[in-house]
């Protein structure tokens, strides 16, 4: 018997992928693997939109609550874990659905990302240097050694400024050499992409981050202190977790979180969007479409 082919529901921040992504399980028999990366995260509920029990529909669901937030969560072992997720479901005649937008994630589980080794002495040399001159000095550093790598990494982003200079050194070779290329995808996964109008996007952005701190964000994340949040690398990075914690060090007050959640999220959005859209694989999809299911059965069905 031939296993089942697994399906991607992938797109931008608050476009819909959970819903499709549980009518289209219901639909053809399927379990939800999670591929947002910061709903990896044990206690990371409110801020990550993360569906409760009792909204996952008696669904299995994986990848879901695997670290705490001390950890750091990486690219390289949620594509392990994930890819044994995925062959357990099929092995079960289950139709995996991953879902989540995670640029990253989504591109080294469906291309078989083959990472570059690290060296520890290269990484050493690297954040010593983030952590004495800062980010600016390690990303201008960049750009002298990999322009390109450079201009597509944000330039606050020192954890994978970090890592672009350290596989350079390594290999030699510019950054992007050791990105995976785009072929067909692994398990010849049908990739649906959600998006929507950007300004009935941005609607629902606001509405989100709206709820979430009217629901219990703030409360969340001084519990998640107590279990070490600021001691993790990943976990205090999220949009909404980084921006109470800045509240809480008196960066300003509730309304700028809030509004800085709003903005962070929105322009997280516009990435999501650039990124997914150079994919030529992915089917995409109206998330305000009344019809939305059948298009995606369509889709699946081929």
């Amino acid at each position: 018997m031939t296993a089942p082919t697994p399906v991607a529901v992938i797109g931008p921040t608050a476009t819909g992928k959970s819903r499709l992504a549980l009518d289209l399980a219901e639909r053809v028999g399927g379990e939800i693997v999670n591929i947002d990366a910061m709903q990896l995260y044990r206690g990371m509920d409110v801020g990550t939109a993360k569906l409760t029990p009792e909204e996952r529909r008696g669904i299995p669901h994986h990848q879901l609550d695997v670290l705490d937030v001390t950890e750091t969560a990486t690219v390289a072992r949620y594509q392990e874990s994930a890819a044994c997720d995925i062959e357990d479901i099929r092995a079960r005649s289950a139709v995996p659905i991953i879902v989540g937008g995670s640029m990253m994630y989504v591109q080294a589980l469906l291309d078989e990302w083959a990472f570059p080794t690290t060296d520890p002495q290269v990484r050493a040399q690297w954040e010593a240097m983030l952590a004495e001159q800062g980010v600016a000095a390690v990303h201008a550093e960049l750009a002298r050694v990999d322009p390109d790598a450079a201009a597509s990494i944000l330039s606050t982003d020192g954890r994978r400024i970090v890592r672009a200079l350290e596989v350079v050194q390594i290999t030699g070779r510019p950054f992007a050499a050791s990105a995976p290329k785009i072929g067909e995808p692994r398990w010849d996964t049908v990739i649906i992409g959600v998006d929507r109008e950007t300004g009935a996007l941005d609607d629902r952005i606001r509405v989100r981050t709206e709820w979430m701190f009217d629901n219990g964000l703030v409360d969340e994340v001084a519990g998640l202190v107590g279990v070490g949040l600021r001691k993790g690398v990943t976990a205090q990075r999220a949009i909404g977790y980084a921006q109470v914690l800045a509240m809480f060090d008196g960066e300003y007050d509730l309304a700028g979180a809030r509004e800085r959640t709003f903005t962070g999220t929105r322009r997280y959005v516009r990435r999501q969007r650039s990124w997914f859209r150079r994919d030529p694989r992915v089917h995409w999809v109206d998330g305000a479409d009344p019809d939305l299911l059948d298009a995606a059965l369509r889709l699946v069905e081929g």
